[in-house]
């Protein structure tokens, strides 16, 4: 059975690092690879264009490194999508959109096998993780457990039925989303709001409280330190193509003011 470098580290209480992609060329993935600093990528197919050959290639670059493969997924058609990130070899799905606690069980279904034991909707499926080997058998059943599968918490009906919801059996992680909350009580883009605040610190101190590991988005050094000192271990930072956005910004301007 591949690796799973995620699951391990949830398995072990010990923290990881990821961060996101937008772009679906596989040198990206190399680069991160090499740095040696990264336990899994995440790839927000929920934002970008991608076809099924994507996904096999991302997920064969970041095995050349030992690093998972986190796929986000767009909730109007996260069953397909879920299931063929999982077949690519994504080793971890993020889900979006939950609403509720039923949202939430149907998300965990989707992604575990379909045996007597998990009630799952993933069967038998010849994919890029099974080839060669062990589609059907007990250690494609165990494929499919092995997958970590995370929830957005970033709905009002979600933050209201959040305890529900961690007590899923299942949801291995859960991940904060205040754009969308905030614009689920109509407080669109307002991001620091106190309503927000709260609804933040609730997912963190209560995740925390009922042991699913809550990840952090973080965008500095600073960030990270807060988070720590509440006992969160596992954070994603920046995407590629704000980071590109934010190098272009900063020194195209400043070169532009000399040339001027």
């Amino acid at each position: 059975m591949k690796k799973n470098s995620l699951r391990e580290k949830l398995n072990n209480n010990e923290p990881s690092l990821s961060t996101h992609i937008h772009t679906t060329w596989p040198s990206v993935v190399e680069a991160l690879g090499h740095t040696g600093s990264y336990d899994y990528v995440e790839f927000v197919a929920e934002y970008g264009s991608f076809d099924l050959h994507d996904l096999d290639n991302l997920c064969r670059a970041a095995e050349l490194y030992q690093m998972g493969t986190m796929i986000k997924v767009d909730q109007s058609h996260q069953a397909f999508l879920a299931q063929r990130g999982i077949g690519a070899g994504c080793t971890g799905v993020l889900f979006t959109d939950a609403r509720s606690a039923d949202d939430v069980r149907e998300c965990v279904s989707i992604a575990k096998p379909d045996t007597p034991a998990q009630k799952g909707l993933y069967g038998v499926a010849t994919r890029r993780h099974t080839y060669m080997g062990y589609g059907g058998s007990p250690e494609y059943v165990d494929s499919l457990n092995n997958t970590v599968i995370a929830m957005m918490i970033e709905k009002k009906g979600a933050v209201e039925n959040l305890e529900e919801i961690l007590e899923i059996p299942g949801v291995d992680m859960v991940q904060w989303g205040a754009s969308d909350y905030s614009m689920s009580i109509g407080k669109a883009g307002e991001k620091s709001h106190p309503d927000v605040v709260a609804a933040h610190d609730k997912v963190f101190k209560t995740a925390l409280k009922m042991g699913v590991e809550p990840r952090a988005e973080v965008y500095s050094i600073d960030d990270v330190k807060k988070y720590l000192d509440i006992g969160v271990k596992h954070f994603s930072i920046e995407t590629d193509i704000t980071i590109l956005y934010n190098y272009w910004k900063q020194n195209g301007d400043e070169i532009r003011k000399l040339l001027s």
